[in-house]
């Protein structure tokens, strides 16, 4: 494109002083027909003044024809002039040279017999013409000033602006986008999703997704199927019976009658623990509180644990960690519950049942590979030994003959069961285990400039198999209205940088199985390719604050967006966003793949200052909750402007919003506190922080700057920035935690997860091997990053050396 413009200014300045030339030669031979003039013309050629004047302008004008280079346009005016001027067709210009006298050309014309016949005129007089001088002067300055607005119109006018292409895109273009995103449609979108809700299977509501996505202009939309085990209710719902008075309850609390399973026979059924054990146990009933490491290590000083049923708290740290400890300790069953003075004073859920999955991601039949045909079924109908039952509030104060108001003077009393109380309970379990086809939802908008670099946007659809309420119409119409905006902008000609591919995945409510086995299936081009994970996970939990997650590389971008769109609203809160283990199919892509990740969610503040990891539980949230948290949609609408507004970011800027000192800055927070053996950590560190500090001033700063920015270190430096998360993936992880260690267990918490783990399992076993084992694996963690800083910079050293 540069040398067709070059190419094209060039001829464009070659006309314009070929005219130049042309008309000087006018001046020069003007004189020879001078008395052919018109009579009307007579009285201003007379002037003998103006006369002289000419005639010395022509003298300088012929002394400058005469510079080297000029000699090609000197011939071309000539004869341009003889076929103008038939009359003076008899001159010999084929014989005009560039002449070595110091008159040149001028003194050939004096030289001809008609010069002194028509020109009988006396000679100017010698004095000295400083005025020709400042109008020589003048009109060279004039030429040159026209010269100038030439170049500069023909260059705005071939040059194509450096503003219309996608990898310059402004805030305000984003904007522009942005701005097409209404409340009311995203209204409609979920009111239309919600109507689907009653179909048998996820057939028709996949169907929907891909035909709304396509006429949106959405390119290459498809359906990804596998065919997984699912872990399904039976035929009746379980129970829980009291031994000591033969009552039988139903999960929610209500007795066992065909009444009440008519009553709320879906319900009931859908109230329990997916890929739990099967079976009925009859055995003592021990309160083991949260199931933390100090409750069991209290617990089995005063009481025989084995084959015995723990009634366990949900929350404050992963669910199936706390289930890991109990079939280490001996238990049998387990009754699940969550305590209501952990829940907001605002819901009132003591007779809601809910789901859990025990299930820590993808297909179980085919662990750590995809689900694709002809590959090796593994028979694992439960994966764990333990007999799992969620239940309400109201059942557990039954069985521990509490009453159900536990509130006095405004302050809450937890659910507990007294140590000197006995209770024995029957619990039976029935689930049945099939092979059902979960369906993925993904379409790919095309890079102009990084086609084969991935931003992923995921939400989730419903499951017809599953228990999840209306939540997903939320994250299905948000993911929805953002492509519309999108494509708005693309049918106009505009297209991002780098591929953006929109996913919404099935199975998430059986343990992310869709976007797990879809992430197995494509796991090399993944790991090469993609960019950063934009979750759009539950994003209405409440409606009092919101709460972002995000990889520390990616914290600073979420922080200005905040701000930004706070500094919009008259109300603007304190930005709370941090790198915390998250609910939903970004768990695949964080642990697996080490891709920076980030997410937009309204929740309540009551809810975030209580105890962790309760959102485990899936309880069936309707339509009518969702609107009455959020009747107008503007947080939906709000949800779906920053998200979408970090995608277009990620996807258009030239040097990926990456920052890497934050890692490092990360990593030394994680290490603070009265944490022992880990000395040798913090100057490790050390180390990667000026190592980092280094990356982004040496490197990074340069590539920002348009003026420094060369394409081939660019393309390096994204490569390395996109990389950095991968360092800190290790093996081996307690289960429920995360494999990436830049994610902590709560905002509560700011240890690494696996080191606090450690610490609370030396409790247990009152042994250092473990915490040995894990310092050993964040050490690990922090030289590779700190060696791959290194490395990124030793990489430009030399191409940088190379070339010069």
């Amino acid at each position: 494109m540069k040398q067709v413009y070059l190419t094209h200014l060039c001829k464009v300045l070659i006309d314009v002083l070929h005219s130049f030339l042309k008309s000087s030669k006018k001046m020069a031979y003007q004189k020879v027909n001078a008395d052919q003039r018109a009579p009307g013309h007579s009285q201003y050629l007379d002037n003998d003044d103006l006369q002289a004047t000419a005639l010395d302008l022509e003298w300088d004008m012929e002394k400058e024809l005469e510079e080297p280079g000029f000699d090609q346009f000197q011939l071309d005016s000539a004869e341009n002039q003889n076929l103008e001027n038939p009359e003076t067709a008899d001159l010999n210009l084929d014989s005009i040279q560039p002449a070595t006298s110091p008159k040149g050309r001028f003194q050939r014309l004096q030289e001809e017999s008609d010069y002194v016949t028509r020109y009988t005129r006396s000679a100017p007089k010698s004095n000295p013409c400083n005025f020709c001088r400042l109008l020589k002067i003048l009109c060279t300055a004039t030429i040159l000033f026209i010269l100038g607005i030439l170049i500069g119109y023909y260059a705005h006018k071939n040059c194509p602006s450096n503003a219309t292409t996608s990898g310059t895109l402004d805030l305000h273009l984003y904007q522009e986008i942005l701005k097409t995103i209404q409340a009311e449609d995203i209204k409609k979108s979920f009111r239309n999703l919600v109507q689907l809700y009653k179909s048998e299977d996820d057939t028709e509501i996949s169907k929907k997704i891909k035909s709304h996505w396509t006429s949106l202009g959405l390119e290459d939309v498809q359906f990804v199927n596998y065919s997984v085990l699912l872990n399904l209710p039976g035929p009746s719902a379980s129970s829980v019976s009291l031994s000591s008075s033969g009552q039988c309850f139903h999960p929610n609390g209500q007795p066992c009658s065909e009444e009440a399973r008519k009553h709320s026979s879906q319900d009931l059924l859908y109230s329990y623990a997916a890929y739990s054990a099967k079976g009925t146990l009859e055995a003592e009933v021990i309160d083991v509180s949260y199931g933390n490491a100090d409750d069991l290590k209290r617990i089995q000083k005063m009481k025989n644990t084995t084959n015995k049923i723990a009634l366990l708290k949900l929350g404050k740290l992963p669910l199936l960690y706390k289930l890991s400890l109990l079939e280490k300790a001996g238990f049998g069953g387990v009754l699940l519950y969550i305590d209501p003075c952990d829940l907001p004073k605002t819901a009132n859920l003591s007779y809601d049942t809910f789901m859990v999955s025990l299930n820590p991601g993808g297909d179980p039949s085919t662990p750590g590979y995809p689900s694709v045909d002809g590959s090796f079924r593994q028979n694992r109908s439960n994966l764990t030994s333990l007999l799992v039952q969620p239940i309400s509030a109201s059942l557990v104060a039954k069985l521990i003959s509490s009453p159900n108001s536990r509130t006095k003077n405004s302050v809450c009393s937890p659910l507990e069961l007294p140590n000197n109380d006995q209770r024995i309970v029957s619990m039976q379990i029935q689930t049945v285990t099939k092979f059902k086809t979960v369906t993925n939802v993904v379409g790919y908008l095309k890079g102009l400039t990084s086609p084969d670099r991935y931003i992923i946007v995921g939400s989730h659809h419903h499951t017809a198999y599953s228990y999840y309420g209306q939540e997903w119409a939320s994250s299905t119409a948000i993911i929805t209205a953002f492509i519309r905006a999108l494509m708005l902008r693309v049918k106009r000609g505009w297209r991002p940088d780098r591929t953006i591919v929109f996913c919404s995945w099935g199975g998430t409510a059986f343990g992310n199985i869709g976007s797990y086995e879809w992430g197995e299936d494509f796991r090399k081009v993944l790991q090469r390719n993609v960019v950063a994970y934009i979750s759009l996970h539950s994003p209405i939990r409440g409606n009092s604050s919101l709460y972002s997650v995000a990889s520390p590389s990616l914290q600073q971008l979420v922080v200005e967006k905040n701000n930004f769109n706070c500094s919009r609203r008259a109300k603007c809160q304190e930005t709370n966003v941090s790198s915390v283990q998250i609910e939903g199919d970004a768990d695949y892509f964080i642990n697996h793949l080490g891709i920076p990740t980030v997410q937009f969610a309204y929740e309540d503040i009551t809810a975030l200052e209580g105890p962790s990891f309760l959102s485990e539980a899936l309880f069936l949230k309707r339509a009518t909750k969702i609107e009455e948290m959020d009747p107008f949609f503007h947080l939906h609408e709000t949800i779906t402007k920053l998200s979408g507004e970090v995608i277009l970011q990620i996807a258009n800027e030239p040097v990926l919003p990456f920052n890497a000192l934050d890692i490092a800055i990360e990593v030394q927070n994680s290490l603070k506190g009265d944490q022992p053996y880990t000395h040798q950590l913090l100057a490790l560190a050390s180390r990667l922080r000026e190592s980092a500090e280094l990356f982004q001033s040496d490197e990074m700063r340069p590539a920002n700057d348009p003026k420094e920015r060369i394409p081939v270190r660019v393309r390096m430096l994204n490569d390395i920035l996109q990389d950095m998360e991968k360092s800190f993936l290790v093996e081996q992880v307690p289960p429920g935690f995360y494999r990436n260690i830049l994610y902590h267990l709560d905002g509560k918490t700011s240890q690494f997860s696996i080191l606090l783990e450690a610490w609370e399992h030396c409790k247990l076993l009152a042994s250092n091997e473990t915490i040995q084992e894990a310092l050993s694996e964040v050490l690990n963690s922090i030289n590779s990053a700190q060696v791959y800083f290194k490395a990124g910079l030793d990489v430009f050293d030399s191409v940088f050396v190379g070339k010069n």
